[in-house]
C-alpha cells in the first residue's frame, strides 16, 4: 500500500510522477479564465482530465493548483490507497467490532484502542512550515497576494473555495473543521459562508446563546490533502474532523498553535488566515455559481476579519470551482460515497449498495439496492434515509433490488419505469432541504419523493404473477463466450471473399 502524501508539495510531486499533473506556464487571469480552462478539463473536453498548475497568474507571484482531486486516481494517491474498500474496511472494523466474549477477546482489542488513540492530532512546538512568513500588519498585502479566483461571470466578487475553516465550541471547546467559500471583501475580510445547516452555523448560533461577542475562525489554504477531504466529510457530531484525519492518513494531523488567536491549524499548509467573526454583524454574500449547476441567491452573512496572515517562504494556493458535474467536488462526494458505505449500513443494514449520481448532485438523489426480506421493506428504507444525517437532504429515493447494479443508470431507468405503478410504488413526504435547493416551494423546506423498484411481492398487494426478466442460460453464455472471435475471424473471412 502506497503511503499517503504529508503536505499539499509532496502530493503534487506523487501527481507529478503519476503524469497526474499538468504546467500551464501562459499567462492566464484569475478572472473566469482559469475556471473555464479548468471547466474545460474536468469535463474532458479538449484535454485529459488532469490536475493542473499555473504558474503564471497574472497580476500576482504565487502559483495557483486546481483540480488536484478532480479523478478517483488522484483522490486515491491522496489518501495513500490503492481502493476504496481499504478505507471501507478499516471504517467497518472500527464502527462494528466483534464484541469480546472473554478476557482473551479484551486483550485482542487492546491493539485496535490503542490505534484509535495514535490518531489523536499532535501539537507541535516552534515555528511551523505554514508560519515561515508572518504578516500581521493590516496595511500589508494579506488577501491581495493571493491569486483568488472569479468562476463565474454572475459571481459576485472572488471567492476562496477551497479553505478548511476551524471554530470551537464556545462552551465545550470542541474544534470543528469545516469547508466554507469565502467571498473577498477587502484586503483583510472575507465573507463566511455559514449557512443554516453546517455545523460553522452551529457554534456560531451557540456563542450567540452564550452572550459572547466574537468567535475566533482559523482558514487552512493549501492544507494537507486527507485534511482537505476530511474537511468535507459527513461525519457523525462530536467527531473532530482532525482525528478522522489521521485515521486516514494512518498517524497524527501535525497541528501548531495560531500567532495571534487560540486555534491549531495543521502545520503542513501552505497558508493560514487568522481571525475572528463578530456576532450579529452581517453582510451582503454572493450571488455564487455552485455545484447545483446554478446561482446560489445573494443573502446575509457574517465577516470573517483577519488579524494575521501566515505562510510558507514559497506558498502555493490551492483552490477549487465547483458547477454542473462533473468537477472537482463530484469526485469528493463519490469517494465519501464509498468511504461511508460501512457507516450506512451501520445503521441501515438491509443496504447493499448505493449510488449518489452527478445529475443528482449529491443531495437531490440516492439510488439503494436493499437485501429485501419483507412486505413494505423498501419504503421503510426511505424513511431511514430521510432520517439519517445529512442524507435527510435526499430529494428522490430509488430503492432496487439487490441484485441491481446501483451504478448502472440505464439499468435502473428501466427498473423504475418497468416495475413501478406510480400509485401503489411511490412515497411523498415533506421536509428539509438542501438551502442550495432552487426549485422548492420554500427555502429548505419541501416535498421529497420515494421510489419503489423492486419486485413486488403478493404480501404487497401484488395478485398478479410477476413475469421473470429475459436472461440468457449460462451454458449459452459460456459456449459463445469461448467461440467469439472464431465466428469473427468467419465472418471477416466471409466478407472478405465476397469483395
Amino acid at each position: 500500500m502506497p503511503s499517503p502524501p504529508n503536505s499539499l508539495r509532496e502530493f503534487l510531486e506523487r501527481l507529478k510522477s503519476h503524469q497526474e499533473l499538468v504546467e500551464i506556464s501562459a499567462p492566464v487571469s484569475p478572472d473566469l479564465e482559469i475556471a473555464e480552462i479548468t471547466d474545460r478539463v474536468s469535463k474532458g473536453q479538449g484535454a485529459p482530465n488532469k490536475g493542473l498548475w499555473f504558474s503564471n497568474v497574472q497580476g500576482n507571484q504565487m502559483p495557483l493548483v486546481i483540480n488536484t482531486l478532480g479523478s478517483y486516481e488522484r483522490i486515491k494517491l491522496a489518501l495513500g490507497i490503492e481502493h476504496f474498500e481499504e478505507v471501507q474496511q478499516r471504517i467497518q472494523d472500527f464502527v462494528k467490532p466483534q464484541m469480546p466474549h472473554s478476557l482473551l477477546d479484551k486483550v485482542m482489542m487492546l491493539p485496535k484502542l490503542a490505534e484509535l488513540n495514535q490518531f489523536l492530532p499532535r501539537l507541535i512546538k516552534g515555528n511551523a512550515p505554514c508560519q515561515e512568513v508572518v504578516i500581521t500588519n493590516p496595511d500589508e498585502p494579506m488577501l491581495d497576494k493571493l491569486p483568488i479566483i472569479t468562476c463565474w461571470p454572475e459571481d459576485a466578487g472572488p471567492f476562496i473555495t477551497m479553505p478548511v475553516v476551524y471554530t470551537k465550541d464556545q462552551e465545550t471547546g470542541e474544534r470543528n473543521a469545516g469547508m466554507y467559500r469565502l467571498q473577498k471583501y477587502s484586503n483583510n475580510s472575507t465573507g463566511m459562508h455559514w449557512h443554516k445547516h453546517h455545523d460553522g452555523n452551529r457554534l456560531y448560533e451557540n456563542a450567540k446563546r452564550l452572550g459572547k461577542d466574537r468567535i475566533e475562525v482559523a482558514v487552512a489554504l493549501g492544507a494537507p490533502p486527507h485534511v482537505i477531504y476530511s474537511a468535507t466529510a459527513p461525519l457523525p457530531p462530536g467527531i473532530d474532523e482532525m482525528i478522522f484525519a489521521g485515521f486516514l492518513h494512518r498517524e497524527p494531523v501535525k497541528m501548531v498553535k495560531c500567532k495571534t488567536i487560540d486555534m491549531e491549524v495543521p502545520a503542513e499548509s501552505e497558508i493560514i488566515l487568522e481571525g475572528y467573526v463578530k456576532l450579529g454583524e452581517l453582510r451582503r454574500e454572493g450571488p455564487f455559481g455552485d455545484h447545483t449547476g446554478v446561482y446560489s441567491l445573494a443573502d446575509d452573512f457574517p465577516i470573517f476579519h483577519i488579524t494575521a496572515m501566515t505562510h510558507r517562504k514559497d506558498p502555493i494556493y490551492c483552490t477549487t470551482i465547483v458547477g454542473k458535474p462533473p468537477q472537482e467536488d463530484y469526485y469528493l462526494g463519490k469517494a465519501t460515497e464509498r468511504i461511508f458505505l460501512p457507516l450506512l449500513r451501520l445503521f441501515i443494514p438491509e443496504v447493499v449498495d448505493m449510488n449518489l449520481p452527478a445529475e443528482g448532485v449529491f443531495h437531490n438523489c440516492v439510488i439503494l439496492s436493499i437485501d429485501k426480506r419483507y412486505p413494505g421493506h423498501a419504503k421503510k428504507v426511505m424513511n431511514s434515509v430521510w432520517g439519517f444525517g445529512q442524507m435527510m437532504f435526499s430529494k428522490f429515493v430509488v430503492i432496487v433490488d439487490k441484485d441491481v447494479d446501483v451504478h448502472n443508470l440505464s439499468d435502473v431507468a428501466w427498473r423504475v419505469f418497468n416495475n413501478t405503478d406510480p400509485r401503489r410504488d411511490t412515497q411523498m413526504i415533506d421536509g428539509p432541504l438542501d438551502i442550495l435547493d432552487h426549485a422548492s416551494p420554500m427555502w429548505a423546506y419541501g416535498s421529497k419523493l420515494g421510489i419503489d423498484a423492486t419486485i413486488k411481492w403478493p404480501t404487497e398487494g401484488y395478485a398478479r404473477e410477476w413475469p421473470n426478466e429475459i436472461i440468457m442460460d449460462a451454458d449459452t453464455r459460456e459456449k459463445v463466450s469461448q467461440r467469439w472471435h472464431e465466428y469473427f475471424r468467419a465472418e471477416s473471412k466471409t466478407l472478405s471473399e465476397k469483395s
